[in-house]
C-alpha cells in the first residue's frame, strides 16, 4: 500500500499543529509525526484526491503561516527510510528504545521496535520524558494503561519493570498492528492492544497507572474519563504538549480530584504527573 506524506511546516508552533492533526484527521489522514518545524502526516493513496486539503481550515487562518509539500511513498520505500534515519536512543543510562538491525543495547532495559508510521520511538521529547517517568514507578504488579498507545513503547517500558496488567489503546488501525507487533517482539504476554478512544474506558476500572502522551486538546476532553478509571491513590501521566499548557491541564486535573506531583521539561515540551486523592 503506497501513501501520501505531506510535510507541514508550522509558524508559529504549539496549538496550530494539534488543530491541523485533528482536521486532517476529519479527511483521512491517519498517522502524524512531529519535525522540528511542524508534522508529517499520511494518507493512504486511494483515499488521496488533489482536493483533499480544501476544507482545512487552518490553512487560510491568518494567525498561522503553515506551507507544505507531499510526495508518493511506497511501502517498500518508507521502510529504507526509517531504517535509514531511525538510531537507537538511551534515556538516562537505563534503557534503550532500538529497532532489530541495531546490535544489542548493554542497559537494564531494552525495547526493540519497528516503528512504521506510528508514534512513539523515544526521539520526541514527549515520549522520552514519558520513558523518564516510567523508569522512577514502582510498577511491579501494578495494572496498567497506555492510553493513545502509538508504537507501545510507553505500554512494553511498564511490562518489562514489572506491571502485570496492561492495557494499550489506540484510535489509530495501524497503530494498534504495529503495537501488536511491538509487543510480540518483545515478549510482553501481559499487555493488550486494543482499537478505541477515551469512550472505550467506560468498563475499565482500577489502574494503579494512566499513561496518556496525546496532545492538549484531546487531553483535555478525556481527563474526565481518566479518573473513573483510575485506582484511588493512583498516577496519571500526561503528556504531548506545551509548558505554556500546564494551567490548563492541572485545572481539568484538579476539577476531577487529582493532586498535582511535579513535570519534567525538554525543549518546551513537558509530561506532568498526578494523582488521584484518596
Amino acid at each position: 500500500m503506497n501513501y501520501i506524506e505531506y510535510t507541514f511546516t508550522i509558524a508559529p508552533m504549539g496549538v496550530a499543529s494539534e488543530i491541523l492533526v485533528a482536521e486532517l484527521a476529519e479527511v483521512g489522514f491517519e498517522s502524524f509525526v512531529d519535525t522540528e518545524t511542524g508534522l508529517q502526516a499520511y494518507i493512504q493513496e486511494p483515499f488521496w484526491n488533489a482536493n483533499i486539503l480544501s476544507d482545512i481550515q487552518i490553512l487560510h487562518s491568518e494567525e498561522f503561516q503553515i506551507t507544505y509539500t507531499h510526495q508518493t511513498i511506497e511501502q517498500v520505500n518508507w521502510n529504507e527510510e526509517w531504517e535509514k534515519h531511525f538510531e537507537p536512543i538511551t534515556v538516562d543510562d537505563k534503557c534503550t528504545v532500538r529497532a532489530t538491525f541495531h546490535p544489542e543495547a548493554h542497559t537494564p532495559y531494552e525495547i526493540v521496535i519497528d516503528p512504521k508510521m506510528s508514534f512513539g520511538t523515544g526521539h520526541h521529547e514527549t515520549t522520552y520524558m514519558m520513558l523518564q517517568f516510567l523508569l522512577k514507578e514502582e510498577l511491579k504488579g501494578k495494572k496498567v494503561l497506555d492510553m493513545g498507545c502509538g508504537t507501545s513503547v510507553l505500554a512494553i517500558m511498564a511490562a518489562k519493570r514489572g506491571a502485570t496488567e496492561v492495557l494499550a489503546i489506540d484510535v489509530d488501525e495501524w497503530c494498534v498492528e504495529n503495537s501488536i507487533e511491538n509487543v510480540e517482539r518483545n515478549g510482553c504476554k501481559h499487555i493488550k492492544v486494543q482499537l478505541g478512544d477515551a469512550s472505550s474506558l467506560a468498563n475499565e476500572k482500577d489502574f494503579d497507572l494512566i499513561i496518556a502522551n496525546i496532545n492538549r486538546n484531546i487531553l483535555l476532553n478525556d481527563i474526565p474519563q481518566y479518573v473513573p478509571a483510575l485506582k484511588a491513590g493512583g498516577n496519571l501521566l500526561l503528556s504531548g504538549f506545551y509548558k505554556e499548557d500546564i494551567p490548563l491541564i492541572r485545572k481539568k486535573a484538579e476539577a476531577y480530584g487529582l493532586q498535582y506531583i511535579k513535570n519534567l521539561e525538554r525543549n518546551n515540551w513537558v509530561a506532568v504527573k498526578f494523582k488521584k486523592q484518596a
